[in-house]
């Protein structure tokens, strides 16, 4: 009896809300608009405050009301995740009001919407290299920002992630036994991520690759790839004379000692 008496007062309060909530929706109290879905915003239901947001900055779009509204509108869409429509209000914001106070907060967060839109390493790309500019594009706006350290930050988990990718093309290729795209996607790496922790792993690949595909080759083609393996195998020694692969490199190359010096 008492939990149904709780549930009747429960969804009397939910309709009372909701027909508080309709009238203002309908009504043309701008300031009343205003006010509610600040306090819609602040409990966090921020599909029902994004529509009031909207109406206060299509009434009033130069009052100082309208340009909040707007400015909360785009944080309502980040609180709830929609990270595409966030960066496109955020980004709307800048544009629409050049000089507000808030401009650097609005830049940042446009940059952020675009962050949280990267995928994770295996997917597609584009969405990463369209934060890293946005985040770039923030640092050049606002060198002098205190927020600058944790962008620099974001650039580098960002960057990983676009070089972790390309690691793992060498890796697949290797795996798969696609000899020639390993050696062109190793060659690749080694060019592009000169400082990455895994270059020791990618110059091994390279090697290996390498000797499997000279072995592969048709005649016409042994000499040059022996003789290019050969030099990627010096220049592996030459970097990591220590290093964990060089057993299995010696190994692999022995067949070639009679006649190459290495």
């Amino acid at each position: 009896m008492i939990s149904r008496i709780f549930l009747f007062f429960t969804l009397s309060l939910i309709v009372v809300a909701c027909s508080d909530y309709n009238k203002i929706l309908k009504g043309d109290d701008i300031q009343l608009k205003f006010e509610e879905g600040q306090r819609l915003y602040k409990s966090k239901k921020y599909d029902r405050c994004i529509v009031l947001f909207e109406q206060v900055y299509q009434n009033a779009p130069r009052t100082e009301q309208g340009k909040l509204s707007f400015f909360l509108m785009a944080k309502s869409y980040m609180e709830d995740k929609n990270y595409y429509m966030a960066g496109y209000f955020f980004g709307a914001f800048v544009q629409r009001f050049p000089y507000s106070v808030r401009n650097e907060e609005a830049f940042f967060l446009t940059a952020m919407s675009n962050v949280r839109n990267s995928p994770k390493w295996s997917l597609d790309q584009t969405e990463t290299y369209a934060a890293l500019n946005a985040v770039q594009s923030f640092i050049d706006k606002y060198p002098n920002s205190p927020l600058v350290d944790s962008c620099n930050t974001i650039i580098d988990v960002l960057s990983y992630k676009l070089e972790f990718k390309d690691f793992n093309k060498v890796l697949q290729y290797s795996k798969t036994e696609n000899f020639k795209a390993a050696l062109a996607y190793a060659d690749i790496f080694v060019g592009k991520y000169p400082l990455s922790i895994h270059d020791e792993e990618v110059q091994f690949l390279a090697v290996k690759n390498g000797y499997y595909l000279t072995i592969n080759s048709i005649e016409s083609k042994k000499k040059e790839r022996v003789e290019e393996t050969i030099t990627r195998y010096r220049n592996f020694v030459s970097e990591y004379p220590a290093s964990v692969y060089l057993t299995e490199l010696k190994s692999l190359l022995k067949p070639w000692q009679n006649d190459y010096e290495f």
